[in-house]
C-alpha cells in the first residue's frame, strides 16, 4: 500500500491525525492518536513489555521528561546534538543540508559529517535554493534540543530529546534497591522532544514522539558469557555490513564474527521475534551496521533495524554498543560513584541500547497489514487479532 492510501485510511478510520489541525499556525511534526490509534499502540506497548521486558524480568521506570542542564552537559547533547542547516543568502530560507542534497542532486551523504564536506558538495554540484535559486551560506550546526526556563528566574533546563538519560542518572539507586544483578535490563516508554529543521510524512518524522527504549547494563568482560542466548541461537537475522543483507543464525553471526558477542546478538535475536509477532514482514526487513560518520556519537557499534516501506527503508529501531560512556561521563559530572560489584569484582557497566520508535512502528505495522482489493475497490487491514483496536463488533442483521 502507498504512503498516501495509508494517510486517507488513517484519518477516515481515527488512527491518526494532524494536532491543532483547524488552526492555521499548526506548527508542523505535532500529530495525535485518534480512539483507533490510541488502542493499537497501547496493544503494541502491551506485546513490547511481554515479549522484551518481562521475559528477561527487567526493571521498568517513568522519569521525567524535563530535565537539567547538567544531564546534557554530561552526555554530550548540548555539545553534539545537531543537525547540518543551510540558510539562503537571499530568501532566508533554511533547510537540512544532507537532505537537500540527497534530494537534489542524489548524492548520499551522513549528517555527521565534517560541515566542510557539505560546503563541497554544494559548491561542486552547484546547488540552489529551491525557493528562489538564490546561493548558500555556509553549513553550520543546529542544536535539536528545546530548552525551556524554569521558574521565575527562566533557569536553564531541556525537554529530552531521548528517553534513556533518566535510566542511566537513577541507575546508581535502581541497582541498590531493586538488588540488581548484571546483566540489568531497565526499560522506559515516554515521550521525547527534537527541534527538528523539517518534520514531514506524519509519523515518520516528528518533533514530539513516543519511543520505547531499554538500557542493558552489561560487565564487558562477560559479553559472551550469556546462558540465555540458547533461546534464539537458531533464530535467524537479516544483517547488512556491506551491500546487501545476509541471512543468518544469531550463532552463525557470533560465529563469522558479524555480530561482535552473545549479548548483542541476542536482543537482535528477541527484536527479530517480536517485530515478526506484530505483523511487519521479516523478509522485508535488515540490520544494518552503521558506518564511523553514521552513527551517534555516543555509539561505539551501532546497528539499524529498519524495514522495507511504500516511501523506502525505514529505521525503527536504534541498536547501540554505548559501551560506558554514559555512566562515566554522568559519574565525572556528578562526583557520584557507578560503579557496582559483580562477583565480588567493582565494574562500570557497559551499555546496549535498544532504542526503539513507537510511532514509526505503529506506521509500518499498519502498511505491512494493509493492501488494495482492486477487485472489490476497497482497502483491507489486516492486523494481528491482539493488536487491533476492535475486538468484537455486534452487527444487526441485513
Amino acid at each position: 500500500m502507498k504512503y498516501e492510501d495509508l494517510m486517507k485510511l488513517a484519518l477516515e478510520r481515527g488512527f491518526y491525525f494532524p494536532s491543532c489541525e483547524i488552526y492555521a499556525d499548526a506548527q508542523a511534526g505535532f500529530w495525535e492518536y485518534g480512539p483507533a490509534g490510541v488502542s493499537l499502540k497501547n496493544k503494541f506497548l502491551e506485546l513490547w513489555r511481554r515479549e522484551l521486558v518481562r521475559r528477561d524480568r527487567m526493571l521498568e521506570i517513568d522519569g521525567s521528561q524535563i530535565m537539567s542542564q547538567s544531564v546534557f552537559e554530561a552526555s554530550g547533547h548540548l555539545a553534539s546534538f545537531a543537525d547540518p542547516i543551510i540558510k539562503c543568502k537571499n530568501c532566508k530560507a533554511t533547510f537540512r543540508a544532507d537532505r537537500l542534497i540527497a534530494e537534489t542532486v542524489k548524492v548520499e551523504i551522513p549528517e555527521s559529517a565534517d560541515l566542510k564536506d557539505f560546503d563541497k558538495i554544494i559548491s561542486e554540484k552547484n546547488v540552489k535554493c529551491p525557493k528562489c535559486q538564490g546561493e548558500f551560506e555556509n553549513t553550520r550546526k543546529f542544536n535539536m534540543m528545546f530548552k525551556v526556563g524554569i521558574g521565575p528566574e527562566g533557569e536553564a533546563a531541556y525537554l529530552r530529546p531521548e528517553t534513556c538519560q533518566s535510566i542511566f542518572v537513577d541507575f546508581p539507586r535502581l541497582f541498590k534497591t531493586m538488588r540488581g544483578k548484571l546483566p540489568l535490563g531497565i526499560a522506559q516508554i515516554g515521550k521525547s522532544f527534537r527541534n527538528e529543521i523539517s518534520p514531514r510524512q506524519s509519523l515518520l518524522r516528528l518533533r514530539e514522539f513516543y519511543q520505547a527504549e531499554i538500557e542493558i547494563f552489561c560487565n564487558p568482560n562477560k559479553l559472551n558469557e550469556l546462558d540465555k542466548f540458547s533461546e534464539i541461537k537458531d533464530t535467524k537475522i537479516r544483517v547488512q555490513i556491506e551491500s546487501e543483507p545476509k541471512i543468518m543464525t544469531c550463532q552463525e553471526a557470533v560465529d563469522s564474527g558479524t555480530i561482535s558477542n552473545k549479548l548483542v546478538a541476542y536482543y537482535l535475536g528477541i527484536l527479530t521475534e517480536f517485530y515478526e509477532k506484530t505483523g511487519i514482514d521479516i523478509t522485508r526487513s535488515r540490520f544494518r551496521k552503521l558506518g564511523e560518520k553514521e552513527k551517534a556519537f555516543y555509539a561505539e557499534v551501532a546497528f539499524d533495524f529498519e524495514v522495507e516501506t511504500s516511501i523506502g527503508w525505514l529505521e525503527l529501531v536504534a541498536c547501540n554498543y554505548r559501551s560506558d560512556y554514559d555512566l562515566s561521563n554522568h559519574a565525572k559530572k556528578s562526583k557520584e560513584k557507578f560503579e557496582v560489584i559483580d562477583d565480588d569484582q567493582k565494574v562500570l557497566p557497559h551499555v546496549f541500547e535498544i532504542s526503539m520508535g513507537i510511532d514509526r512502528s505503529l506506521y509500518s505495522i499498519l502498511e505491512h497489514s494493509s493492501r488494495i482489493d482492486t477487485e472489490n475497490e476497497r482497502t483491507v487491514l489486516s492486523l494481528k487479532p491482539y493488536l487491533a483496536p476492535i475486538h468484537v463488533g455486534i452487527l444487526s442483521l441485513v
